[in-house]
């Protein structure tokens, strides 16, 4: 598995991740940032799929550019075209159960 971060968001979720990078990389995961220009191009429409928080729109042109899902907690993700998974729901699908 694979963790990719949007560019554009990376600021605001840095301070979350520090404390969980450690724990990552002693598992041997890493964590890729994605530059701007691979999802760029579907900001118009990612905006218009999440006008609760424009700010979010850049998760949501990532996962439409990799065609891949979003990992949050955040409501304003649903709805938005794009799988949404909480930890714990990802943690069950994978079958590592929960916790």
């Amino acid at each position: 598995m694979q963790l990719v971060v949007a560019e554009h968001q990376w600021g605001e979720v840095e301070h979350e991740l520090e404390r969980r990078l450690s724990i990552m990389e002693s598992r041997g995961r890493s964590i890729e940032i994605i530059p701007r220009s691979a999802y760029e191009q579907f900001e118009e429409a990612a905006r218009r799929r999440v006008p609760r928080d424009p700010n979010d729109w850049a998760p949501v042109a990532l996962a439409m550019a990799l065609d891949a899902g979003i990992l949050t907690e955040d409501n304003d993700f649903l709805g938005c075209g794009c799988p949404t998974w909480t930890v714990e729901t990802l943690r069950v699908e994978l079958g590592q159960g929960t916790g």
